[in-house]
């Protein structure tokens, strides 16, 4: 018996005794999802607003950025100075000063937006834009990774993405620098 036989029998004489894995229980009874939310993503360094229509966000972009010219709008009832189409070359966004987008998810303890490709239509869309605007609404937030996992289909979408911020990145000498890889700012607007 070679020495490489010798150890893989020792390895599979000292194997453990299988356990399953416990329940994981995560209440969410009684919980404020809106504030927890709004708490994350304020901490991530985002902007939250509460609207009751998606047209109400015509009036949180001009607050934000009324001197703005390109602007692509992917969601209904809320204005945009720009068309996309799958067809589009991502590079032709390189001025893209904000883009406004719908997420299918929230999770409320990370303040994660899920956001699968047919809500994109161009897959470098939320990270060429120097302002990002995400819609969600209300019902749509969930309590934590967990649930949200359980509520994605990647049968139906193979890709999407979660957004919980702005791009940040810092450096060893603790210079942080904020829209290197992605959206300069990113405001939340959520519906209902």
């Amino acid at each position: 018996m070679s020495s490489r036989e010798a150890i893989l029998q020792l390895i599979q004489a000292n194997k453990p005794e299988h356990k399953p894995l416990p329940e994981a229980s995560f209440p969410t009874t009684g919980v404020d999802l809106v504030e927890i939310y709004k708490a994350s993503l304020l901490k991530n360094g985002g902007k939250f607003y509460l609207s009751t229509s998606a047209s109400g966000v015509n009036t949180i972009i001009q607050e934000n950025f009324p001197d703005v010219k390109h602007v692509i709008s992917l969601v209904e009832g809320i204005k945009g100075t720009r068309d996309i189409s799958v067809k589009d070359d991502p590079h032709t966004l390189h001025n893209l000063d904000v883009a406004i987008i719908q997420a299918a998810i929230g999770v409320a303890e990370n303040a994660a937006l899920w956001c699968p490709e047919d809500r994109l239509i161009i897959r470098a869309l939320p990270f060429i834009t120097q302002h990002l605007i995400i819609v969600i609404n209300k019902t749509d937030l969930v309590a934590n990774m967990h649930n949200a996992y359980a509520k994605i289909n990647l049968q139906d979408n193979p890709y999407g993405v979660f957004i919980a911020g702005p791009s940040k990145t810092a450096d060893i000498e603790q210079s942080l620098v904020i829209g290197a890889h992605g959206a300069r700012s990113l405001i939340v607007a959520l519906i209902g």
